[in-house]
């Protein structure tokens, strides 16, 4: 078979990293993709399809992203980078914020840094940012021009790798192209994320946790509309993206209250299943896409609603126990505040 391009993805093996890798396989049969991924806790082999990997267009490596002789040899042999590698979670950035800006900053510096070396190879650089960047909406639908206030060690560290990718456009030229995907969920997501902390909950009967009032408000995208604009960024000729920033998200703005009971409807439970906690620090009050820039110059926009999006994950979580199970002890993370208080998030 003749290969078309081959693509590097950093943090294949992750949750939107995996679902990007089956789908791209799935839809280009002449691709071949090679996963870096150091397969930390929320990372596993088990996310990636089988088939492609027995056929050998699918190349797993085991390694970090920090590693210069891992990213030298696997960036010079790749036509694209699609760089998802980072730790993701806010209350862990809470507990270690060292790793966070180990690998979501010093990481991107390295891929970057490989691309620049092999630039006669590589066309196209996606960084995998997000919405947490922008902090609270100061004004709405935010906009990729909205400032920028993260509010928690993990939004601080993706943060320095979002403006440090825009460098290595301004400073050498190099073709990247920022993504930032507000909420995203799906099936097959780590259990401490919010709607999976829902979705299970409901499944073992358990109350179903609400940080606060429940007021804080996300625009939730469901994972595979994630992909489709990662398809469409390196599809687009590069006078229209590359060195842009693109929004990934829906427009609308959930609560979590809401979301809290979506799930416990289609669940089959009752309101009264929704317990609330105290606040969890560094929250972000509302955030909500600005959806206009990537509909006019990418063509894309979302296409699967939330309660869809709920229906098709809450059906995954309901057929695939046996793979989120192990992870249950995992939905919540121990948390020291600035006073020295213990708690569980």
């Amino acid at each position: 078979m003749t290969v078309e391009r081959t693509l590097l993805v950093t943090g294949g093996a992750g949750f939107i990293g995996a679902h990007f890798v089956t789908r791209h396989l799935a839809r280009f049969p002449r691709d071949r993709v090679i996963v870096l991924d150091a397969l930390t806790y929320a990372g596993s082999l088990g996310n990636l399809p089988e088939d492609a990997m027995r056929g050998g267009r699918l190349e797993f490596v085991h390694g970090s992203v920090r590693s210069p002789a891992l990213m030298d040899a696997l960036t010079a042999r790749s036509d694209a980078v699609v760089h998802f590698a980072a730790e993701t979670h806010v209350p862990r950035s809470i507990v270690d914020a060292l790793v966070f800006l180990e690998t979501d900053v010093l990481g991107t510096q390295m891929v970057l840094a490989q691309a620049l070396r092999h630039r006669d190879r590589v066309r196209r650089v996606v960084h995998i940012s997000s919405s947490e960047v922008y902090g609270s909406a100061v004004r709405t639908p935010m906009d990729e021009d909205h400032p920028l206030d993260p509010c928690t060690p993990y939004a601080a560290a993706k943060c320095g790798a979002d403006r440090l990718v825009s460098s290595f456009a301004h400073t050498y030229g190099l073709p990247v192209v920022i993504l930032r995907p507000f909420n995203n969920y799906g099936p097959g997501q780590h259990l401490e994320k919010l709607v999976q902390r829902l979705v299970t909950s409901a499944l073992l009967d358990e109350p179903l946790t609400v940080h606060g009032t429940g007021a804080a408000a996300r625009d939730w995208v469901f994972v595979h509309d994630t992909c489709d604009a990662i398809e469409c960024v390196l599809e687009r000729p590069d006078a229209d993206v590359v060195g842009q920033v693109f929004n990934v998200g829906t427009g609308i703005a959930t609560d979590v209250l809401t979301m809290a009971r979506k799930v416990s409807a289609l669940a089959g439970r009752d309101a009264a299943s929704i317990a609330h906690t105290d606040e969890r620090p560094g929250q972000v009050r509302l955030h909500v896409a600005a959806t206009k820039k990537a509909i006019e110059t990418l063509g894309f926009e979302t296409r699967i609603g939330l309660d869809a999006g709920l229906a098709l994950t809450l059906a995954w979580y309901r057929e695939n126990r046996a793979r989120w199970e192990p992870q249950r002890w995992m939905r919540s993370v121990p948390v020291v505040d600035g006073d020295g208080r213990f708690s569980w998030w």
